[in-house]
């Protein structure tokens, strides 16, 4: 499907595809967070937009919009603005974005990049037919916090959803004992991994020595049977083209 960002004002934002890998998970032991995969697809999952500039933000726990002040950096202008007031600190985003019928486009924070201080608000904007720009939000969680944001720091992921489809789910909840052969592969996973967790103690054990289990990120069932042909093991969305 196509996914198009036509710039308003001649350059269009800074946007790269959202890599897999985070500061963060790089510094856990042995950077044992990327065993994730759940974490690790998350991370890829869209595309991120980034500052020009840095600066920083504090809120004085006012209603107004000069409750917020913002110091760009030297020489710069701010990326961010308070416009609504309320703790609330604005992007606007120099673009207006397309997407085929039916299809919306989630804004929300950069996944997975905890930020101290201020928390990123989501948002899905009808972008097959709203000839309109939006901006990203950001709220701080408390008054007194000073915030600081990174040249070429994400501020925003964006990734095309279904507009119709969670209309479309029928949601149930059942006992697991109503799916036989799901129960009995759940019942033989949760054994493995209790005995798993239980030779890692052990100096010299074939847990020990493979770490982690591995069947969720290799897209194995419990017995070690292939799953899902479809399984992902990595995620790498596809650049812009500049087609101006």
């Amino acid at each position: 499907m196509k996914l198009i960002c036509y710039a308003i004002h001649g350059d269009p934002p800074l946007i790269r595809p959202a890599p897999a890998t985070r500061d963060w998970m790089d510094g856990t032991p042995q950077a044992y967070a990327y065993r994730c995969l759940p974490l690790n697809i998350a991370n890829a999952h869209g595309w991120e937009l980034l500052n020009r500039s840095g600066f920083t933000a504090h809120w004085d726990g006012g209603s107004g919009i000069d409750s917020i002040s913002i110091t760009p950096d030297p020489g710069t202008t701010a990326p961010a603005i308070s416009h609504f007031g309320s703790g609330v600190l604005t992007f606007h985003i120099e673009a207006v974005f397309r997407t085929e019928p039916g299809w919306s486009l989630c804004a929300q924070g950069p996944v997975n990049r905890p930020k101290d201080g201020i928390s990123a608000l989501s948002g899905i904007i009808e972008t097959d037919w709203a000839p309109y720009s939006f901006t990203m939000n950001w709220k701080f969680t408390a008054p007194g916090r000073t915030v600081r944001f990174d040249a070429m720091e994400p501020f925003c992921t964006i990734f095309p959803v279904q507009r119709r489809l969670l209309e479309s789910v029928e949601p149930e909840i059942r006992n697991l004992s109503d799916d036989p052969e799901l129960a009995r592969r759940f019942e033989d996973w949760a054994q493995g991994r209790t005995r798993f967790n239980e030779e890692l103690s052990q100096p010299g054990s074939d847990a020990r020595t493979a770490k982690w289990q591995k069947s969720y990120y290799l897209g194995l069932l419990p017995d070690g049977s292939p799953a899902d042909p479809d399984h992902l093991v990595k995620l790498r969305p596809p650049g812009f083209v500049d087609k101006r």
